[in-house]
Order: C-alpha cells, then structure tokens, then sequence
C-alpha cells in the first residue's frame, strides 16, 4: 500500500514506521524539529516489540506535494483536525480512505465537514507511544492495537487492504461493523484516565486505589456512557462499571498523553475530551457535571500557558 501518515507523533510514527519496515511506501509529514529530524537521520521507534531505524523516510510538511495514496493516517492533535483535514483535501483521490486514530468523538465529524462523508474510515488505536526526542519514537508496553471500519458497516476492499497491511507489518488490526461504537468504548475509557490523571497529576493507579477518587473516575465515565446512550449508540447502561473493571488491569504507572502534556506545559485537549461530553450533555440533557468540573479546572493550563 502507499500511506500518508498526517503528524508524525507517537500514534502515526510508530504505525507508520512498522508499515515501512514491512515494505510499503509511506511518507510521514510532519513540522519543525520532527520534520528536520526526520530528513537528517530517518525515524527511530524503541519498543518491547523490536526497535526500529528507517535510515531514510520520504517526509514532507506539504501534503498538497504528495502523490496519490491508498489510505491517509490522520493523527495530529484536535485542535489541528480542522486545518490539517484542508491540507490534506489534494490526497483524497478515488477510492483514498482518510482513518483518523485521533482522541475523541468529534474528529470523524470534523474530517466529513471538509472532506465529504466517503474517504472517511473509522478508527481507534490502542497504544501507549511518544515522541521521545526529534525523530524518536518510544513505545510503552506491548499494546499496539487498531479497530477500524467502514460507517456503513462493509468490508470494503481499503479497509481490507490496510487490515492485511498491517498483518505483514506485525500490527494487531481488527475490522469492526460497528465502528461508531468502537469509537465511543474507547472514549469511555480515554476521559475517564486523561480526565482524572491530569486533574491529580498522577497515574492511575493511586486514583483508582483510593476510594474517592475511585469513585469520582466511575462517575466521569459513567456520564461518557450516559451521553453516548442519550445519541443513539448502543452501550449498555452499566458500561462505565466494566471499564472501571478494565482499569483495574491496566498498569499502575499508566497514565494519559493529557497528563504528560499537562506536565510539559503544553497545550491540552480537554475541551475535545471532558468538555465534548460537557457539551454534548448540555444539548441533550444529560448531566455531566465531573466532565464539567475537569473541563473548568484544567481550562486554566489548556492553552499550554499555565503552570
């Protein structure tokens, strides 16, 4: 397959660098130090699963430059969804299927306002992977899983092609039918641990083994789980019970890429995370008043200013 991978972050530059390795032509675009690393030296992944040095890697800050490609690895922070979805309008092409492995529910919704509803392909990455240094990639645990499919529900032949891709390139990929609800299991979860790791400012595991807060962490889901239900996707009413199950098998020291990003004094996404159910809860009646709380305290460092 040919791949355009859209931000050469944790997320697209280790999916991204497995696909190369096994083969397929690839071209990651990126900016500033990352893209002049990148040119200069390759990309390099440091993982459980293997290392990796692709000595040369054909990067670009100019999607518009790229020729045709089979599929589009959308990766970049929300708050650039809007803009990087405009530069990536000269790829889409024919049959081009655009996956977004993004935080948050909002993306697809974003990518179909300016690309139109056919190149977009559901998706859901399950890893925990960061740019380390420029043109370095580490990669946490063994966890590296990605869901994706077609809204209608079909086996298309790209979506099928990237599931075999991936095969080849060692990555555990699953095609789903039900994607939208894919989408929301995982997001659950991801507000439930961005949200409560960032606002202690620390791992799960201290939350999740004090009794308040605890609690406070099921509540947050719970509300994600209510709001989804309130939309029309099919979760059932005592999912956020079976996520607080699931993080009781995650790691002690896991933590959410908002917490890391907290720490460093970047810019956050909780308005996309927290403060999309918020919102979504307002216009549906849905009471979210954890997610509102943690979209009102952290919006005081969300621009990356605070400290």
């Amino acid at each position: 397959m040919r791949i355009a991978v859209m931000g050469t972050g944790g997320v697209g530059g280790y999916f991204g660098a497995r696909l190369a390795q096994a083969g397929h032509e690839v071209v990651f675009v990126a900016r500033g130090a990352q893209l002049e690393a990148l040119r200069a030296g390759g990309l390099r992944v440091e993982s459980p699963l293997g290392d990796i040095h692709l000595a040369r890697v054909e990067a670009t800050d100019e999607p518009a430059g790229i020729d045709t490609v089979d599929m589009v690895l959308f990766g970049v922070k929300l708050w650039d969804t809007l803009q990087a979805a405009e530069a990536i309008k000269p790829l889409v092409r024919g049959q081009t299927g655009v996956v977004s492995f993004q935080n948050g529910v909002v993306k697809d919704d974003i990518l179909r306002q300016v690309l139109g509803p056919e190149p977009v392909v559901g998706g859901v990455a399950y890893i925990a992977a960061a740019i380390a240094g420029p043109g370095l990639i580490r990669h946490s645990g063994t966890l590296q899983r990605l869901v994706l499919g077609e809204y209608g529900g079909a086996l298309s032949p790209r979506v099928r092609q990237f599931r075999d891709a991936c095969a080849e390139a060692g990555i555990e990929a699953e095609v789903s039918d039900r994607i939208e609800q894919a989408i929301w299991e995982k997001f659950v979860f991801l507000v439930g641990l961005s949200g409560t790791t960032s606002l202690a400012r620390t791992p799960i595991g201290p939350i999740r083994g004090h009794r308040r807060s605890r609690a406070f962490l099921r509540d947050v889901m719970d509300e994600v789980v209510q709001v989804a239900r309130a939309q029309g996707v099919g979760l059932p009413a005592g999912y956020a019970d079976d996520r607080l199950a699931f993080t009781d098998q995650v790691p002690a020291a896991m933590t959410s890429s908002m917490h890391h990003d907290l720490e460093r004094g970047n810019r956050l996404e909780v308005a996309w995370l927290s403060g999309d159910v918020a919102e979504r809860g307002a216009r549906l009646g849905v009471p979210t008043p954890c997610n509102r709380a943690i979209n009102d305290i952290l919006s005081v460092h969300s621009d990356g200013s605070g400290t």
